[in-house]
């Protein structure tokens, strides 16, 4: 097989998955509520269990302790306001702690942003409405979607190659203007002000970083994916990492400022 080839070879899957994805997301996000919940709850149980099997995949039983757990709290902290999240979710990264693995402190660590990500996810939907979800996600994508064709057609110098030795600075810096566009796109249509062009490139860089971060735990664990479960993207890990460092910044601001989002 020929390098231009074998350059665009993961991309008919890549496609057909996201397309799934896409559909099955934009309808539970349409509907909310419970839904969105279920489904929130599932793909954090899923990532966790991706995590502590990576770490440690002689106890298969351990990941599906620890995925129940996550979802548990995921329930408790959703369904019913009154327990603070703080409460129920250091728990994870507890168990994590508690039982033998590699990369112990990492996972934990990630685990929680996993966790903070997927209570961030349903706040948003659930707080700020559907244009404050979308803007989010498009800005995931749309700098995912033109960091991955801009790395294959220009390629160039490597952004962090002991890391991630696909990820390219052209690929990185198209996926930030990318983020600028979705972000001057909403504000144009009235659903944020100019400060919402300057703050999606560091969504889309903290995104990028989540994608980092899942690569240098990958390679430190010797592993290619997080699994098997999504085709042409490995596992649920591999494919939310981005959204994973993208929502846990956007949780922070939020915390720290009022988001340049409305209407």
């Amino acid at each position: 097989m020929s390098p231009a080839v074998d350059r665009w070879n993961d991309l008919k899957p890549r496609v057909a998955s996201a397309a799934v994805m896409l559909v099955v997301g934009a309808i539970e996000v349409w509907l909310g509520g419970w839904w969105f919940l279920i489904l929130i709850t599932l793909l954090t149980a899923v990532m966790i269990w991706e995590l502590a099997r990576l770490s440690q995949p002689n106890q298969p039983q351990h990941a599906l302790a620890i995925a129940a757990l996550a979802a548990l709290c995921m329930l408790v902290d959703e369904g019913w306001p009154s327990v603070s999240a703080w409460i129920v979710f250091p728990l994870v990264p507890l168990a994590f702690m508690a039982t033998p693995r590699r990369q112990q402190k990492a996972v934990a660590i990630i685990s929680m942003a996993v966790l903070i990500s997927g209570h961030g996810l349903f706040v948003l939907r659930d707080e700020e409405g559907t244009i404050a979800f979308l803007w989010l996600i498009s800005v995931v994508i749309i700098s995912d979607v033109m960091g991955y064709f801009a790395g294959r057609i220009l390629g160039g110098p490597k952004f962090w190659p002991a890391i991630s030795p696909k990820k390219t600075w052209s690929g990185t810096v198209a996926g930030w203007i990318g983020a600028a566009g979705v972000g001057a796109a909403f504000a144009l249509c009235g659903h944020g002000n100019g400060w919402l062009i300057v703050l999606s490139p560091f969504v889309a860089f903290a995104g990028q970083m989540g994608d980092i971060v899942e690569s240098w735990l990958k390679r430190r664990l010797g592993a290619k994916d997080s699994s098997n479960l999504i085709p042409g993207h490995g596992g649920v890990l591999d494919r939310f990492d981005a959204l994973t460092g993208a929502m846990v910044l956007v949780m922070l601001l939020a915390w720290l400022f009022d988001l340049p989002l409305g209407g």
